[in-house]
């Protein structure tokens, strides 16, 4: 089983910024620990991160080879219909996640054009939430 982790703009910048919002983890050292889970759950990931929308939108089109992904479309989540139509457009199905409770937050974060053709969000369990997701996708497997 082969899992993408696609993360959007500004999450470069984790460990830097609103730590009290997103955590002290550098996306570096997220994606370790998700590699760690990985290989516990013998599922092979890649890792994707981009501040530019289009670029991610390449990403989630070329994503033939993977099974699902994992999406933290970020600021992108509120605003891009580009990356909606893009997870419309392939057969693997995704997990949206955010670092932060979304809803918790100002109103406009409230709205996920992904949301509803996901197969669940987790949102507000920091970088536990990607975890999450793993040990969900794990429990898939035949």
């Amino acid at each position: 089983m082969k899992v993408l982790f696609v993360n959007g703009p500004n999450l470069n910048m984790l460990g830097t910024r609103e730590e009290d919002v997103y955590g002290s983890l550098t996306l570096d050292q997220i994606n370790k620990k998700i590699t760690s889970k990985a290989n516990e759950l013998k599922i092979n990931t890649d890792f994707f991160q981009s501040n530019v929308e289009g670029n991610l939108v390449s990403k989630i089109q070329e994503s033939s080879d993977f099974d699902y992904i994992v999406i933290n479309p970020a600021a992108f989540t509120h605003t891009s219909i580009a990356i909606r139509d893009a997870l419309l457009s392939i057969k693997a199905k995704f997990i949206e996640v955010h670092l932060s409770n979304i809803y918790s937050r100002e109103d406009f974060r409230h709205n996920s054009y992904v949301s509803s053709i996901a197969i669940g969000v987790i949102s507000g369990f920091g970088f536990h939430g990607y975890l999450m997701a793993l040990d969900y996708i794990s429990s898939l497997k035949d």
